[in-house]
């Protein structure tokens, strides 16, 4: 229908053109002219009972401008070819003047609808280029207009058209920027648009060299936007138009980038040229406009440094903070509650059988479970918490002020907070989802951020082993004596990980040449003890992984290299439940990253990495190239020696291989050999010095 409604348009238009203005005394042009104009108002009126926008008010308004705009054209064209009055201004100016006010209420009341949230960034950059259309609007238009001495109706009928105008493009630019649905309806609302602006701008430009005369071509610009306009309404997206989208907040292409600058060097452009020519009556304006799209872009910078930040420390699925934020402001409490001793208390959440969820309704549910999830505790914690996504389905939260007693108050109103009503999962489907809570308030024995967080994440899983749905306070003796098995029992994994590489004892191997570089290096006992534990259980991770990733002989795939991926921070997480482990936890989530900061899991580079970590990644790669694997050989000797060597400075610490090689040549490290021999004693006594 749109289509047929189009091509009639644009026919009748090319009719318009070829009618004679009277046959007889019957005035056809006028008739065609007014009709086509009429259309547009029938066609939206058609389109909205069709279509059924919600809401329809936007639509609504459009329709009364144009019912509007209707009267303009029949004003005008009978008084020019009927009554011959062509006086400027008239009845229908008012008319064609009174109609621009609706348009922009209704572009207004449909911009409001297209988004669901306030697109800051989009007003500024409309506001800047309308900026850039005033100051030429007024160099070539209003200007020269108010120079005139025309009559005050006159004049106040001239400039009302560009002023008028000015504002349509401001509407229109935030509607182009809104990021909304662009189907061919939008397209289409956006020619009418820009006929409208054209066209109005060439008319003002005629009157003010009285060049203009009724039935030039502009006529068939008007037309062609009043078609586009039914065309519009008429469209099956139209429907649709005016929904509510999520687009990011922070929009800044390279065109349009392009376009903001090539803006904002309009008025030096234009001040330099009115230099050239002597003219100097423009400076003042030029230079205001300058100055307020100095302003705008200030403040556009200062958006997109603040919507930065906010990407940096917020997760994007929950809204919540991210774990490096929660991470980095539990640091500055501990310092803070170590000072003042002000309570302070952590508190972690993980949602029970949360891979159920994805299993039986699929991993989108789950992500709105975690978004309702998130929700709830943000309404129990209030906003002046930090609440944060810690892991995958773990929330962190940080009580400031809370002693032992009300933290696990809070943690009970937190899981309740969640599980009194079930969430919507898909369509009618919905699920009861309970949490398990681990707490840990700041003690003189907890002398770390990361020891406060470990004490939570013990009790975390004491909760868990008691059976889910309920909250644990940390530092209990159940916990406690929990810690020696879990020692143990991660220094098996190590040496099961350990087999299933087909490499026995290089985990053994690994940590005691970690220990004796860090001693050489002269570092502190605490980093050489780090060194060591972490070494030992550098690979831990990897016990999740399946085998057929372990032994696999080709190019791996992005899920298979996704699952890689993630094992520093398993092992991490794994390590950290342990006292007095957060250092070796973060030693381990580190050692996979690169010294030129194209390493995982987060991209650090040089000496952001702690020395262990970097330590370790020397240590863990001459391992891996001098061990025979299912799908490889081990490397020569010197073939290890010069890939370690072609690695300084991009891979590795150049500092470190360095010393590496020269313990290397001592025969000190890099002897996998030692590791087996050692046994279940290495182990035992291990376990024992941890």
């Amino acid at each position: 229908m749109w289509i047929g409604y189009l091509v009639f348009g644009l026919l009748s238009i090319g009719v318009y053109y070829a009618l004679p203005i009277f046959v007889g005394t019957v005035p056809l042009r006028v008739i065609v002219y007014c009709a086509v104009s009429l259309s547009a108002v029938i066609a939206v009126w058609w389109g909205v009972r069709r279509n059924r926008p919600e809401p329809r008010s936007p639509w609504v308004v459009l329709g009364l401008s144009q019912v509007v705009y209707v009267l303009a054209d029949s004003t005008f064209y009978v008084s020019h070819y009927v009554l011959n009055e062509t006086s400027y201004p008239s009845v229908a100016d008012a008319f064609y003047i009174g109609h621009y006010p609706l348009v922009v209420v209704g572009l207004v009341m449909l911009i409001r609808q297209r988004r669901s949230d306030r697109d800051l960034p989009g007003l500024l950059d409309a506001v800047s280029l309308t900026v850039v259309a005033g100051l030429l609007s007024w160099v070539f238009v209003i200007g020269p207009q108010t120079r005139l001495g025309t009559p005050l109706l006159v004049e106040m009928a001239s400039l009302a058209y560009p002023l008028m105008d000015l504002v349509l493009l401001l509407v229109s630019l935030r509607l182009l920027f809104d990021g909304g649905r662009r189907e061919g309806s939008f397209v289409l609302l956006v020619l009418w648009l820009t006929a409208i602006l054209t066209a109005d701008t060439v008319y003002v430009l005629q009157r003010l060299a009285h060049s203009y005369e009724a039935g030039n071509f502009l006529d068939a610009i008007w037309l062609t936007g009043n078609l586009a306009l039914g065309a519009c309404a008429l469209h099956p997206s139209m429907g649709r138009m005016a929904q509510a989208v999520d687009v990011p907040a922070l929009r800044l292409s390279w065109p349009r980038l392009a376009i903001l600058s090539t803006g904002a060097l309009i008025g030096p452009v234009v001040l330099l040229v009115q230099h050239a020519q002597g003219v100097r009556r423009d400076v003042p304006v030029i230079a205001a406009g300058c100055a307020v799209l100095f302003a705008l872009t200030a403040t556009r910078l200062a958006g997109l440094a603040v919507d930065q930040r906010s990407l940096a420390i917020t997760d994007s699925l929950t809204r919540l903070r991210s774990r490096r934020y929660f991470e980095a402001q539990l640091a500055d409490e501990v310092a803070r509650a170590r000072r003042t001793n002000c309570p302070l208390g952590v508190v972690i959440l993980d949602v029970d059988r949360f891979k159920s969820i994805n299993d039986r309704f699929g991993h989108p549910a789950g992500d709105r479970v975690l978004v309702e999830v998130a929700t709830r505790l943000r309404a129990v914690a209030g906003a002046d918490r930090v609440l944060a996504r810690y892991g995958g389905e773990e929330f962190a939260l940080i009580a400031t002020g809370a002693d032992a007693e009300n933290l696990h108050r809070l943690a009970e109103r937190l899981r309740h907070g969640v599980s009194h009503h079930p969430i919507a999962v898909s369509g009618r489907r919905s699920v009861t989802v309970t949490l398990s809570a681990g707490t840990a308030a700041f003690a003189p024995h907890y002398g770390t951020a990361s020891a406060l967080v470990s004490a939570a994440d013990r009790a975390l899983y004491l909760a868990k082993d008691l059976g889910r749905d309920r909250a644990v306070a940390g530092g209990t003796s159940l916990t406690e004596h929990r810690e020696d098995v879990a020692v143990d029992y991660l220094n098996q994994v190590a040496d099961l990980v350990d087999l299933r590489v087909a490499s026995p004892g290089r985990s053994l191997a690994i940590a005691d040449w970690a220990r004796t570089m860090a001693e050489h290096l002269k570092r502190d006992p605490g980093e050489i003890r780090t060194a060591h534990r972490a070494g030992r259980l550098l690979d831990v991770g990897m016990i999740v992984l399946p085998d057929d990733l372990l032994t696999e002989s080709g190019p791996l795939t992005d899920q298979q290299w996704h699952l890689l991926y993630e094992h520093p921070d398993s092992g991490a997480r794994m390590v950290g439940v342990l006292p007095d482990h957060g250092d070796v936890a973060e030693v381990i989530r580190q050692h996979h990253e690169r010294w030129d900061g194209a390493g995982y899991p987060v991209g650090l580079t040089r000496d952001s990495i702690r020395v262990e970590a970097r330590i370790l990644s020397v240590c863990d790669s001459w391992a891996a190239m001098r061990a025979d694997r299912p799908h490889r050989r081990a490397l020569t000797h010197e073939q290890a020696v010069r890939e370690l060597t072609s690695g300084r400075g991009a891979r590795f610490d150049p500092e470190l291989v360095d010393v590496f090689l020269e313990l290397l040549e001592k025969r000190v490290v890099g002897d996998l050999t030692a590791g087996p021999a050692a046994g279940s004693a290495a182990v035992w006594e291990d376990s024992r010095l941890s």
